[in-house]
């Protein structure tokens, strides 16, 4: 087997294993895909400053992100379909980050269930929720989210409508029990992956299937969810969504810096800086361009992370450089889980980590918490 190095041998083998239609699901953007590829491309335009003769003994990564522990500012995001990469992927993940330490985050669009995840982890973990017009289901699912003691609720704020992936419509990815003839012969050409699914029941959204009224099967959910996703979100909303769950609030998907300081007033503990890998707005900016701003207008306020684009540990350092007190990886874990499950999940975070902890000593620093833009080369990255 090839020796893996790098999150690219990773995705490599992903597209190998696991079939196209939920490949490409993962890894696609909407329209031109313009957006989903400039959050990787600026990463790249960001040059490091290279220092010498500095003792580069003891260094840590360590970080605290909403007051829980990461070993580097790093949280698996919520995606969306998970355990269709790999067999039981939400859980298979979520280990991998409980064993590596740092957060996970399950989607409500996920295989595995909240249920599911609490029963095979010990460590609290993160639930993302859509908003939804069924605010009664909305309510249920932030309990039982109470019940499964989630440390915190992501709420996403950028999927009021669903922006155009060319490849789903093209896959004929839909939510449907039987897959098209196309599909189910590239599903039979993927027998690692087809033995996996073989020996799971979880096949279907378990968040949503059984949990929400007039919900009973995959063809009622498809119905149920076309109508879901609410375009009249406001801000109203949110306070609404915090005053139900009350604990730690996280408001995903915040590109403007208006929009920022309007989540800070509504009590954000932490704000993700995310196009949502450009699955949305395709021509919005990257999200490593949009942060600077936000972390100038709100960073002393609440905590600002970002996601969109990272796919090595330079990427994390250079947006902890830029004022990011957190990241959050979507493609770069599920490439490792599609490749080899958990294990590759683990490789993912073990890749990433030591890019890290390596470039932040080239850069003459032993403690991330003591980097600022003073290693970056002035001209190579994004101002306010």
């Amino acid at each position: 087997m090839t020796v893996i190095t790098t999150i690219e041998d990773l995705r490599v083998l992903a597209k190998k294993r696991v079939p196209k239609m939920f490949y490409d699901y993962a890894d696609s953007g909407s329209w031109t895909e313009s957006t989903y590829r400039a959050n990787s491309d600026d990463f790249q335009r960001i040059k490091l400053r290279q220092r010498v003769a500095v003792n580069m003994e003891n260094r840590s990564t360590a970080v605290s992100m909403v007051g829980q522990a990461a070993k580097m500012p790093v949280a698996i995001a919520p995606v969306g379909l998970t355990g269709m990469q790999h067999a039981d992927g939400e859980i298979h993940a979520a280990r991998a980050a409980q064993k590596f330490g740092i957060p996970f985050t399950l989607s409500t669009m996920s295989i595995c269930s909240i249920e599911d995840i609490a029963q095979n982890t010990t460590a609290p973990f993160w639930f993302q929720l859509y908003m939804m017009r069924d605010r009664e289901a909305m309510a249920r699912m932030i309990q039982r989210c109470k019940d499964a003691k989630c440390s915190a609720l992501v709420l996403t704020l950028d999927l009021q409508v669903i922006g155009q992936r060319h490849k789903d419509l093209k896959n004929k990815l839909r939510a449907s029990v039987i897959p098209s003839f196309g599909n189910a012969l590239d599903m039979l050409s993927k027998p690692r992956w087809l033995l996996g699914m073989a020996g799971t029941r979880r096949h279907t959204f378990r968040n949503l299937v059984g949990h929400v009224k007039g919900v009973s099967d995959m063809a009622s959910l498809a119905a149920w969810t076309n109508e879901q996703f609410d375009p009249r979100l406001s801000w109203a909303d949110v306070a609404w969504v915090k005053q139900q769950w009350g604990g730690k609030l996280i408001l995903k998907g915040i590109m403007d810096v208006e929009d920022a300081k309007l989540a800070v007033q509504h009590g954000a503990d932490a704000i993700v800086v995310s196009n949502h890998g450009g699955r949305q707005l395709d021509g919005a900016p990257s999200s490593i361009d949009a942060l600077p701003a936000i972390v100038a207008a709100v960073g002393h306020q609440t905590e600002v992370w970002m996601d969109g684009g990272i796919r090595s540990g330079q990427d994390v350092l250079k947006a902890w450089a830029l004022g990011a007190r957190g990241t959050m990886i979507g493609r770069a874990m599920v490439y490792g889980l599609g490749a080899m499950g958990e294990a590759g999940v683990t490789k993912a975070l073990q890749i990433l980590h030591k890019e890290l902890d390596v470039t932040m000593a080239f850069c003459g620093h032993t403690q991330l918490v003591n980097v600022d833009r003073s290693i970056l080369v002035p001209g190579t990255y994004p101002v306010v």
